[in-house]
């Protein structure tokens, strides 16, 4: 039986039109599946429902989103993330289909991560996940901040330069949290099989977005702050210099910590689209 599937023009060029036409006719995309992005069940025969290409370094692993989800995109991961995905489906009793699966989402306390465009020998990134009160309602948001200054590439000296770096990128200076930021298109959060991978942004020489952030390991988010995501299907992301927010156990430290910085002016952000969870 034929299937309601979106084959985005990337997805078709990377794995040709024979085998989209396979899938558009029913013969290797399942009735059944669970969302890449939810995690709940969807019906390829009865709903709307994207296909979503994510590439390793020497796999390719098709996975299915209800189109209210995601879109139909390819995302590229590591070879590591992908057959961590993989695995953690193969766990919980899912099927690959094509290839291997891929990912979904959730939160963990902050974690120290190699940011590869921003001096990675002087500075690392603790990113935070955790969900912000704003105009009485939740919205998920991954807090950045650096364990050290960061210098702009190329630089000498000791200034740091990581708000001026991302307000250059189109991250906009916040002196309250008021109000939910503009969206950043081009920059987009990856989160995978209910885990966070990545933040993604556009790539300079084009083609696919590239990692500003990738995590060593898939960060956890809680069920709370995955389903914020796909209702808003963005995540705000702030960021601060060194020694602004610091490792706060709860979310209303967090909070208290963020007005801190917005208020001292030490506070930028943004609202990313999601990429795939």
């Amino acid at each position: 039986m034929p299937r309601m599937l979106d084959v985005s023009d990337e997805v078709r060029a990377e794995i040709g039109d024979e085998e989209a036409a396979r899938l558009l006719a029913g013969e290797s995309a399942p009735g059944s599946y669970d969302c890449t992005s939810c995690r709940t069940p969807g019906d390829s025969e009865q709903e709307r429902t994207s296909t979503v290409l994510f590439i390793g370094d020497e796999t390719a692993v098709l996975a299915f989103a209800h189109a209210t989800c995601l879109p139909s995109q390819v995302v590229q991961v590591t070879e590591e993330q992908l057959q961590g995905a993989v695995r953690s489906i193969g766990a919980v009793g899912g099927e690959p289909q094509q290839q291997p699966l891929p990912p979904q989402h959730t939160q963990q306390p902050p974690q120290a991560q190699q940011p590869p465009n921003l001096v990675p020998e002087q500075a690392v990134l603790g990113v935070t996940s955790g969900l912000v009160l704003i105009q009485n309602e939740l919205h998920p948001a991954l807090v950045v901040e650096p364990t050290a200054p960061v210098a702009r590439p190329g630089a000498f000296g000791s200034g740091d330069d990581f708000l001026p770096l991302l307000i250059e990128q189109g991250f906009m200076p916040m002196t309250e949290l008021a109000a939910v930021p503009p969206v950043l298109h081009g920059w987009s959060v990856l989160l995978a099989a209910g885990q966070l991978h990545a933040v993604l942004q556009p790539n300079p020489n084009g083609g696919r977005p590239v990692a500003w952030w990738q995590a060593h390991q898939p960060l956890q988010v809680t069920d709370g702050w995955r389903a914020a995501a796909n209702k808003h299907q963005q995540v705000l992301m702030f960021a601060a210099p060194v020694g602004s927010i610091g490792r706060q156990p709860r979310e209303d430290l967090m909070r208290d910590a963020l007005d801190k910085a917005a208020a001292n002016g030490k506070l930028v952000s943004a609202a990313l689209p999601l990429a795939g969870i």
